[in-house]
């Protein structure tokens, strides 16, 4: 051994220093060995309530951290020590008092001094198991109820002695009994959260609830703070809460929201006087925060027939300081798609103005042109319109107004062997008496919308995921076509979708699992198919309708070999679709579309593949004046990712009988829920 030349103590020093190192490098071998960070999993041992299951599941950390907060064996044991309390804190909450809670790793207790060196000498690929068992306990109820204050004449705390003592219920009770004093007039009603006193013995909780109502106070003077672009005489035209009515907390919060909905305001809060005026009023300021006054977006979606589409848009929410908004959208349609033959264009202007003569009512003015070359007809349209818009309730609203089209129609192809409306030299093979009709390439048209709707869903945006609810709408469209082939004609059109949320049933969450349903039908009534401008009557196939099945490929077809769709004078079509949410943003959908056109009064026969409904036939029907009708029936599934403006949508559906001209499957992706 070396001699050591810095004194006697320095040298004790070392060599005891080198001896704890060599201590705590053979402490620490295990840990090198061990899994960081260590797998595991948690069985949760059922209660018996599958409220309380999912409440359990919900809080505990070794639940909630598993995957996203990774730790290493150490961190597991101080994870699982820190759920006992915070589960025992969620039996109480249920009314079990008694409640204890028995976490254990690997088989050992949390205090079981072997239970580190347990889990260190895990190979790394081996979860660590972790069951957690609560025993209940007895249910406590609630004992004596005492109010610590005078509540008005006719207002009760709605909590009764005997009721099971669950905290959540026992809270709420409480927030009702200051609502109501709110409801009633007395803004400065406070009720707070109550004292409980156990008596074990019985099983019983006691409660005292301190109570301070206050004056009895009315609406005072009424400020709008934060306003920048917005003119207060707009707000103040519209706002439901007026000075020297009696105050109400619901009233003003139903204030609040609607000059929420007036969509020029990112938030709206309210701020009350610190106490009531000599004349016994309170006054009331609704702070403001303006959103940015101008917005620009990208729009975009894909699906196999109609190919890609992408555009535009930009808006002025409040363009003259009264919210005036002015919307401006260009779009680029069709590239791609098996159902289009060229590139498109779409753009539309429209300009709103609110609460015109009524509060809820709005009046527009549009503009719009499209360009679209599809396999069913090629067309350029220019519109216009005016559309008063009138909100009757919180479910209903309604919608009149004047239309105006001009448009240029190319539809092409061969009734039998005869050409119809083609521009170019075509052969039509086949004997038949059948006459040509002719059909005005131009067209004029005036119309007279009249819609009524219903929407009992409860969302701000068409893009938000419907859960619950209902939407309906009717629409009646009177048009008059002043060229070509003048012609008088009503098309009616009828929708309704309802969505059942399957939480109560199944015991999940709300808006977990939901069933959507929709019907649809549509007809056109005092004209003939072929008094019909192409782009009037109706088709069926693609997103909208049947998925599974090219766009507008449902329906009568031209018996020539490229077998173009016609369209008819009818439509029908219902849609199931099960959706389903995985994790936080993902989902899942199964779904069966089935919709089908018919025409009336036509000369056009079925043809080529048309008869969805049995085996695949690729030959021509029968050249003889008909009534015909197609159904067809999609089945597919899709994807859904939950973002803050909606879900977007992956849908991949098949047609349960393919036809000649029909794909194996087919692709949509867009921003939204299909309906």
């Amino acid at each position: 051994m070396g001699a050591c030349r810095r004194g006697r103590l320095h040298c004790v020093s070392a060599r005891i220093a080198g001896v704890l190192l060599l201590l705590l490098a053979a402490a620490l071998e295990p840990l090198a060995m061990a899994a960081d960070p260590q797998p595991y999993r948690v069985q949760f041992v059922p209660t018996g309530s599958s409220e309380l299951d999912s409440t359990i599941k919900a809080t505990s950390q070794l639940q909630t951290l598993r995957t996203s907060a990774p730790v290493n064996p150490y961190g597991l044991i101080a994870r699982a020590r820190g759920d006992v309390d915070r589960l025992k804190t969620v039996l109480e909450s249920f009314g079990y008092y008694e409640g204890g809670v028995n976490i254990t790793i690997e088989g050992l207790a949390l205090d079981a001094p072997n239970l580190g060196e347990t889990l260190t000498a895990l190979p790394k690929d081996k979860d660590a198991h972790v069951k957690v068992d609560l025993s209940l306990g007895r249910l406590f109820h609630v004992g004596s109820v005492k109010l610590e204050g005078t509540l008005p004449p006719g207002v009760r705390l709605g909590l009764a002695p005997g009721a099971p003592a669950v905290a959540s219920e026992v809270l709420a009770a409480g927030a009702q009994l200051q609502t109501k004093l709110q409801d009633d007039g007395y803004a400065f009603a406070t009720v707070e959260p109550p004292t409980a006193y156990e008596e074990p013995a019985t099983h019983v909780l006691n409660l005292i609830f301190k109570v301070s109502v206050g004056a009895h106070v009315k609406v005072g003077e009424i400020h709008f703070e934060g306003l920048k672009v917005t003119h207060e005489s707009v707000l103040r035209k519209r706002l439901l809460l007026h000075t020297g009515e009696p105050y109400s907390a619901a009233q003003v919060e139903r204030a609040r929201t609607d000059l929420l909905k007036l969509g020029v305001f990112a938030s709206v809060s309210v701020r009350l006087g610190s106490a009531p005026d000599s004349l016994g009023r309170v006054p009331i300021t609704f702070v403001m925060r303006e959103r940015p006054r101008h917005a620009f977006g990208i729009t975009g979606s894909y699906s196999s027939d109609l190919g890609v589409s992408g555009g535009l848009t930009w808006s002025d929410r409040n363009v003259f300081g009264n919210a005036q908004e002015l919307d401006l959208s260009g779009t680029m349609i069709n590239l791609g798609g098996t159902s289009s033959v060229g590139l498109g264009y779409d753009a539309t202007a429209k300009y709103i103005l609110p609460d015109l003569g009524h509060r809820d009512q709005s009046l527009q003015f549009a503009l719009g042109a499209i360009r679209q070359d599809l396999q069913a007809y090629d067309q350029t349209a220019e519109t216009a319109g005016v559309t008063l818009s009138r909100k009757l309730s919180s479910v209903w609203s309604a919608n009149v107004g004047v239309s105006a089209e001009t448009e240029r129609i190319i539809q092409g192809g061969c009734i039998g062997s005869v050409p119809y409306a083609i521009t170019e030299p075509a052969v039509c093979t086949g004997n038949t008496s059948i006459p040509l009709i002719q059909e005005q390439s131009s067209y004029t048209l005036i119309g007279l919308p009249l819609s009524v709707s219903y929407d009992s869903t409860d969302l701000s945006s068409p893009l938000d995921d419907p859960v619950h609810g209902t939407r309906g709408a009717l629409t009646l469209a009177p048009t008059r076509s002043l060229t070509g082939k003048t012609a008088t004609f009503l098309i009616e059109q009828a929708n309704i979708s309802h969505y059942v949320d399957f939480h109560d049933l199944l015991g999940t969450r709300p808006g977990r699992t939901v069933l959507a349903m929709r019907a649809m039908a549509g007809i056109a009534v005092g004209a003939s198919e072929f008094s019909l401008p192409p782009d009037q009557r109706f088709y069926a196939g693609g997103s909208g309708t049947v998925r599974g099945y090219n766009y507008q490929s449902v329906g009568p077809q031209f018996t020539d070999p490229g077998g173009n769709p016609i369209g008819g004078t009818s439509l029908t079509a219902v849609n199931l679709e099960l959706r389903q949410r995985i994790a936080t943003n993902f989902g899942a959908a199964v779904f069966v579309d089935g919709g089908g056109v018919s025409e009336t009064q036509s000369l056009v026969p079925l043809s080529n593949g048309t008869d969805c409904m049995g085996p695949p036939q690729f030959g021509h029907a029968p050249p003889a004046p008909s009534r015909s009708g197609v159904f067809c029936v999609g089945v597919g599934t899709g994807i859904r990712y939950y973002t803050p403006i909606g879900p977007i949508r992956v849908d991949f559906a098949v047609p349960t009988v393919r036809r000649q001209d029909d794909a194996r499957f087919e692709v949509y992706i867009g921003l939204g829920q299909a309906f």
